[in-house]
């Protein structure tokens, strides 16, 4: 591929994308998103929607998932740092129930890929943070549900100083039990 480096995570799906930012004396220049790229590279998505988020340092919002027309997203970082987060709902798959972490830094021009089927949250790490991200299927909320971010089960290592409180939503705040969420999805 010409201008994008894929890399697989650790679990089934889940891609780190990496674009290639051309500089020169006005700025710079990198797409975001190509179709043909993400195809080529086995990315059989249409999207339906972008979404963009600004908030601030502390903020957690997730773990978000749908039970029907679960989403398949694409997250960038457009200004500022924050730590990703993953666990997979697919009750078929065998990292099922499993999660992985990693830090999206605005400057490294890296996204995230996530198939259908994951639960998914992020920490703001900079003081700003422009976020935006594109899904494959419209929000559902008669079946969107919220994972609890610090469920023990699951063991999430968000990067939090000992005794620090995110700032969260209502919804997050009252996230799901990894046991409630297991008879959520089927499994």
């Amino acid at each position: 591929m010409a201008g994008m480096k894929i890399r697989e995570l650790g679990l089934g799906g889940m891609l780190l994308l990496s674009r290639e930012a051309h500089a020169d004396a006005r700025g710079t220049f990198e797409v975001v998103w190509n179709g043909a790229e993400l195809a080529a590279a086995g990315i059989e998505a249409e999207f339906v929607q972008d979404n963009l988020i600004r908030t601030r340092r502390g903020t957690l919002r997730g773990m978000h998932f749908q039970t029907r027309h679960p989403q398949g997203k694409l997250f960038t970082v457009l200004e500022g740092e924050v730590f990703e987060a993953a666990v997979d709902l697919r009750p078929d798959s065998p990292t099922f129930g499993k999660w992985e972490g990693l830090t999206l830094v605005a400057e490294e021009n890296r996204s995230l890929w996530l198939p259908p089927g994951f639960a998914h949250g992020f920490l703001a790490l900079s003081e700003h943070v422009v976020y935006l991200y594109k899904v494959t299927a419209p929000w559902d909320p008669s079946a969107a549900y919220a994972l609890a971010w610090d469920d023990p089960e699951v063991g999430i290592a968000w990067p939090l100083a000992p005794g620090e409180q995110p700032v969260l939503s209502d919804k997050d705040r009252a996230g799901a039990s990894w046991s409630a969420v297991r008879k959520l999805v089927g499994r």
